[in-house]
């Protein structure tokens, strides 16, 4: 192990072990990290953690031993969270969660990010994929009970979008292919007419998507950027999951 691992482990980094490992569907696996650190955190729904998941693996740069999840919930009385992690994408991090066994120890650092909790508006929209399904979960979850939700959640394989923590499926799925930029669109359009009072669009996923429906919401419909959370979470261009 490198001596700038052995200082991002001392210094940075939290130490975890892997509690529980599960198989959401085909494409997806759970992941349940215990620490005492956990325990102890300041946390905020739609914070990721920075997962160390090649600490000790010289074959990796410094770079590709850090990838980003998104929390999906998180137990601070026991020191737990889940993390949903799709595999589609074939990368260092989709590998690394497939030979990940309960009981391996891995390093997390918090990452707070823009795209989190924002309750001050009447109703929401939640634009996603795959990728961003466990994060558009807990901002849901963790709404009050009479904020109104519209959602277009789309995969290709619709299989694939499994049910949130606690087992309901509160958004609306569409089989979809990747960059349906045309159709996304058009759905989008159909549920905007429902939305009441203040509304708020929470859009997350693959790039191509975000760019052209933040142009959509901020030059066609002139809503304000308190109005739009934005995060891709797949990038094209780097193929694969942010």
């Amino acid at each position: 192990m490198s001596l700038i691992e052995n200082i991002l482990k001392k210094v940075v980094l939290e130490e975890a072990v892997i509690s529980k490992k599960d198989m959401l569907s085909s494409s997806v696996f759970k992941i349940q990290l215990k620490s005492d650190a956990i325990k102890n955190s300041e946390f905020k729904p739609g914070y990721f953690l920075r997962l160390g998941i090649g600490i000790g693996n010289d074959n990796l740069t410094l770079k590709d031993k850090v990838r980003s999840y998104s929390v999906w919930n998180i137990n601070k009385a026991e020191g737990t969270l889940d993390l949903a992690i799709a595999t589609e994408s074939k990368g260092i991090g989709s590998q690394w969660v497939v030979d990940a066994k309960v009981g391996d120890f891995v390093y997390f650092k918090w990452k707070k990010g823009n795209f989190l909790l924002n309750d001050n508006a009447d109703s929401y929209l939640m634009i996603g994929d795959l990728s961003a399904l466990s994060h558009l979960y807990i901002i849901n979850r963790n709404l009050p009970d009479n904020k109104q939700v519209e959602s277009l959640i789309y995969s290709e394989n619709t299989n694939d979008l499994f049910a949130d923590s606690d087992g309901s499926k509160p958004f609306n799925f569409h089989s979809l292919k990747q960059n349906s930029t045309k159709e996304i669109l058009n759905l989008a359009k159909n549920i905007i007419p429902k939305m009441k009072g203040d509304k708020m669009v929470y859009i997350a996923g693959d790039s191509r998507i975000c760019v052209a429906l933040n142009q959509y919401f901020r030059k066609e419909l002139n809503w304000n950027t308190k109005q739009i959370n934005i995060k891709p979470f797949w990038n094209p261009e780097k193929k694969g999951l942010e």
